[in-house]
Order: C-alpha cells, then structure tokens, then sequence
C-alpha cells in the first residue's frame, strides 16, 4: 500500500508542475482532478475558445516506454468518454471546440502533445 500513495503523491507533484507548465503558456486551468463514474481526467483547461482535457503522464525512466506512449487506446477513450460527462453535466455545448492534450513528462523534459488524440 505504501508504493500506492507514494505514485499519488508523485503523481499529484507532477500534475502540479503541468499546471504550472500550462499556465506559463497562456492556458486557464479551470479544474485538476476531475472524476465521473466514468474515470479521471488530470485536468481541464481554457486555451482561448477551446476547452482542453489534458492528460498528465510521468516516467522516470524509460524503461516502461515513454511517458506520451502510456496514454493508449483504452486510456483515451476513457477520457473522451469522461470529458463528454464533464461537458453534459456541465451544461457545455458539444458545438464548442474541444482539445485532447498531453503533458508527458520523462524524467525532468516536460512534452506538450496538442490534439493528442481525436474526440468529438
């Protein structure tokens, strides 16, 4: 259990410097940490018109692949799925852009892969 929380702590860390990251950019994070029946979206942002649903992957090593190869098939749809809860739920129009970002960080190199993945 112990390895458990220390991956949400390390998970929580990196998420925080995402938003950092994202911020610095010029995008507007309006929630980290959104859950549904569904799953977890790490976080949601306002770049401009745009609503961006970003996952956020960390790897120390490469060993595993690297962070931007963790988000799969099954992880984004998962997330699509999540964000048209998030939207429905809060009564967004599914007319209004939608982006699916990813903040892969490997070791202490932050990537920002814009329209990661296709959506709605």
């Amino acid at each position: 259990m112990i390895q458990k929380r220390n991956n949400r702590k390390t998970g929580s860390l990196y998420e925080e410097k995402a938003v950092e990251y994202l911020t610095e950019q010029g995008l507007r994070v309006i929630e980290a940490n959104y859950r549904c029946r569904i799953g977890e979206i790490d976080m949601i942002a306002e770049d401009g018109p745009t609503l961006v649903f970003v996952e956020v992957k960390y790897r120390k090593t490469g060993r595993s692949g690297s962070a931007a190869e963790a988000v799969g098939r099954q992880k984004q749809e998962r997330i699509y799925r999540c964000a048209q809860v998030y939207m429905k739920y809060h009564g967004i129009s599914f007319l209004r852009p939608v982006r699916f970002d990813v903040i892969a960080m490997d070791d202490i190199e932050i990537t920002w892969i814009q329209n990661a993945f296709g959506g709605m």
